[in-house]
């Protein structure tokens, strides 16, 4: 687990991507992120949708992850996809509502991107979004740390 953080970091770093550390995950500045643990990036009107570092730790080993039709709507809060793992499966629920315009068809053949590495390599959709005010119902990188850290410790 060092390992992953200490990698993370250099690659942040590499990338100059700001960087929260919990001791169990990793959360991105620069992100917003939902309850059910998606992260968005967005970019414009554009936004790169995946799961966090937290979910996929949880998950554990993920072996398939089902990836909607470019072209797609997808509505704020409802699931589009959904990731299994060798522990459960777990739907993919949108954060923001648009049009999914590509889908990462590299998870096909190695869904386990999602694990080493949620936050590039292992993003799932990218839409374009319908209402930018969406953004403003999702939390930023230290609510979404509270909020892990509230849920892991009422486990």
């Amino acid at each position: 687990m060092a390992y992953r953080v200490l990698w993370a970091s250099r690659v942040a770093s590499y990338l100059r991507i700001s960087v929260f550390h919990r001791g169990f995950s990793t959360v991105i500045k620069d992100l917003k992120y939902s309850d059910t643990h998606e992260w968005i990036k967005v970019d414009g009107s554009s936004a790169t949708i995946g799961i966090t570092d937290h979910a996929q730790d949880h998950l554990g080993d993920v072996v398939y992850v089902e990836l909607p039709e470019v072209g797609t709507t997808v509505a704020q809060g409802k699931g589009f996809g959904a990731v299994e793992s060798v522990k459960a499966t777990s739907d993919v629920n949108s954060p923001v509502s648009g049009e999914v315009v590509e889908v990462n068809s590299e998870l096909t053949g190695s869904p386990g991107l999602v694990n080493a590495s949620p936050y590039e390599n292992g993003w799932i959709v990218k839409v374009n979004m319908g209402d930018t005010g969406e953004l403003n119902s999702l939390m930023d990188s230290e609510q979404y740390s509270k909020f892990c850290e509230e849920e892991d410790a009422k486990h």
